[in-house]
């Protein structure tokens, strides 16, 4: 009888095996994630400033936030932001996936050009932005100009309405590339017999795609429109270079006004407890996303 047959046990791991191999990860995420998750929820109890003693306040935060002005403007101007620009990446992600999905000629010249702008990153594109939206000399007034429709002199960062346009309009063209890349991932693993049955009953191409294409990938546009949905609601880079949340707080997103609390005001309890509330919506807009997801398979 072999060793094997003797000892069977010897063909799996021991239980401390596993628990080994992922001990990293889990002190990464305690040291990184739940430290100092749980330390915020305690500095939200308090009148925690940047430098300073504090002291124990309960819920007092909490309630401050409820009568709290400028927070519920920054709530509303990141919804309305959030919904401005989460369809049109999808929707142009989804385009840009259709043209570069097949292993046609310049296909993957296609895939770089479009995936660029997110791999350059926000920071970057921003800085960019705010040289070319420049009056009479910026990129935008030149081009609009020549289209005769400004007149090439247009302040598009200090007035709130223009520079939301202008935000959304660099947001949609930069993150769409990622959501190519999610949903071009999800097309390739259809099976083509699927489609070569389709078009044999005569199916048409917006036939394919209505009735095999956009149900197989559920999955992958609804993980495409949550990552989009965070990422809106946690909004803060391109603000921060472009605005300031300015012209006043007419552009200010959530995350900036958690910045202006406890960066700015040093108020890091009263910052602490909107992030906590931050959180909160944000699991829960998530929760419901998956849950909306569910039902329609159903």
């Amino acid at each position: 009888m072999s060793t094997l047959e003797r000892n069977p046990r010897s063909l799996t791991h021991p239980p401390r095996t596993g628990l080994l191999l992922t001990l990293p990860a889990l002190a990464f995420v305690t040291v990184f994630v739940l430290v100092p998750l749980v330390f915020a929820v305690y500095m939200s109890f308090t009148n925690w400033p940047l430098i300073g003693s504090y002291q124990f306040i309960g819920l007092g935060n909490y309630a401050a936030i409820a009568s709290d002005p400028v927070f519920w403007k920054s709530v509303g101007y990141t919804v309305l932001y959030t919904a401005i620009v989460t369809v049109p990446i999808l929707v142009l992600g989804y385009v840009l996936a259709v043209v570069v999905r097949a292993n046609r000629r310049f296909s993957t010249v296609f895939r770089t050009v479009f995936f660029v702008p997110y791999v350059i990153g926000l920071t970057t594109l921003s800085f960019l932005m705010v040289l070319e939206a420049q009056p009479g000399s910026g990129m935008v007034n030149v081009v609009l100009e020549t289209l005769g429709i400004t007149d090439g002199t247009t302040a598009w960062l200090a007035d709130g309405p223009l520079a939301t346009g202008l935000i959304c309009v660099m947001i949609v063209w930069a993150v769409s590339g990622l959501t190519m890349v999610l949903l071009m991932g999800g097309m390739q693993g259809i099976p083509r017999d699927v489609y070569e049955s389709a078009e044999m009953d005569g199916a048409s191409w917006w036939q394919r795609e209505r009735s095999i294409t956009i149900p197989m990938l559920r999955r992958t546009i609804a993980m495409s429109l949550v990552i989009s949905v965070i990422g809106s609601l946690l909004a803060f880079t391109q603000f921060y270079v472009l605005t300031r949340g300015g012209p006043g707080t007419d552009t200010q997103t959530v995350v900036m006004y958690v910045y202006q609390r406890g960066f700015v005001q040093l108020q890091l309890g009263a910052a602490s407890a909107l992030s906590i509330v931050l959180v909160v919506v944000i699991g829960l807009v998530t929760a419901a996303q998956f849950r909306l997801l569910r039902e329609k398979e159903g």
